[in-house]
This record gives C-alpha cells, sequence and structure tokens, in this order.
C-alpha cells in the first residue's frame, strides 16, 4: 500500500485550507483595531509629547544627559582617581603615611617640628 487513501487525502487537504485561513484571519487590517483608544491622562500625556522624536525638550534632556556622563566619566571620577593617587601615594612629605607610628622618647626630636620631646616629670609618690 503506497500514499495516503482517499479519506486521509481529502483530511489533509481540509487541515490545510483551515491553516491558510486561520493565518490569513490574523492579519489585521488598516482600521483595526477596531476599539476606540482612551483619552490619555495628564502623565501619560506628558510622556507622548516628551518621547516624540525631534522635539526641543527632548534635545535638551539628551545633551543635558550626555554632557553630565562625560563629567562624571571623563572629568570627575579620574580626577578623584588622581588626587587620590597623588595624595596618598606620591606625597613626599615626611610621615605623609604612617603605617605605625614611631615610639617617642623623652628627649627625641620631632621631625614635622623639630621640637624636643621634654623629661617625663619627676613624682615622688609611692608606687
Amino acid at each position: 500500500m503506497s500514499g495516503y487513501t482517499p479519506d486521509e487525502k481529502l483530511r489533509f487537504e481540509q487541515i490545510i485550507k483551515l491553516r491558510r485561513q486561520w493565518l490569513k484571519d490574523q492579519e489585521l487590517s488598516p482600521r483595526e483595531p477596531v476599539v476606540q483608544a482612551k483619552p490619555l491622562g495628564p502623565v501619560a500625556k506628558f510622556w507622548a509629547g516628551f518621547l516624540e522624536p525631534k522635539t526641543l525638550w527632548r534635545l535638551y534632556t539628551y545633551k543635558a544627559y550626555k554632557g553630565g556622563v562625560f563629567t562624571l566619566t571623563r572629568l570627575l571620577i579620574p580626577g578623584w582617581i588622581i588626587h587620590y593617587y597623588v595624595k596618598y601615594h606620591l606625597d613626599e612629605k615626611l610621615y605623609g603615611i604612617v603605617e605605625l607610628k614611631p615610639k617617642l622618647f623623652p628627649g627625641d626630636v620631632i621631625l614635622e617640628t623639630n621640637e624636643v620631646v621634654p623629661d617625663l616629670p619627676k613624682t615622688h609618690g609611692h608606687h
């Protein structure tokens, strides 16, 4: 037995015809959708007008955004990184970064001020 029976052929053709009709029904005509659009509220009306291309408000907002991004990414953040590096890693001041403060004893000279640490006061208590 080769091929479809006449009943199977008829059923197959009917299914193809129904599928084609269903696909054709999915296409919208220029008049659709038929449902009337609701009037926009104040916020939706603002955004609808704001998002229209080539409006003055949109162009200036975009320019301000791009200027802010440029200022932040090309000026402020690199400037902060450079300032941090110079302040904490290139500073040649004596004791600019102190990991452990040196111990001071009486008679030592403080390098920043060239002062001499005074002797401890003499106490006459019984300890």
